[in-house]
């Protein structure tokens, strides 16, 4: 997912994809602990992919409170 992409959705919706991912990530892990990923990278992915969605969801509250 883009920066521009996570820039087009709302507050609520920014919060639910951040809830989703962050359960694909658990997912993500429990499964490369029993086993080794076909791709270890998609890790990598998701965790910067979480940082995006808070970022950009603290970049909101700090402009509501500006």
């Amino acid at each position: 997912m883009k920066n521009s992409e996570i820039k087009a959705l709302s507050l609520e919706e920014l919060k639910e994809k951040l809830n989703t991912e962050s359960s694909n990530m658990q997912n993500i892990r429990f499964a490369h602990a029993i086993s080794p990923l076909e791709n270890p990278m998609r890790i990598r992915e998701t965790k910067r992919l979480i940082a995006r969605l808070n970022t950009e969801i603290r970049r909101r509250e700090i402009e509501a409170n500006s």
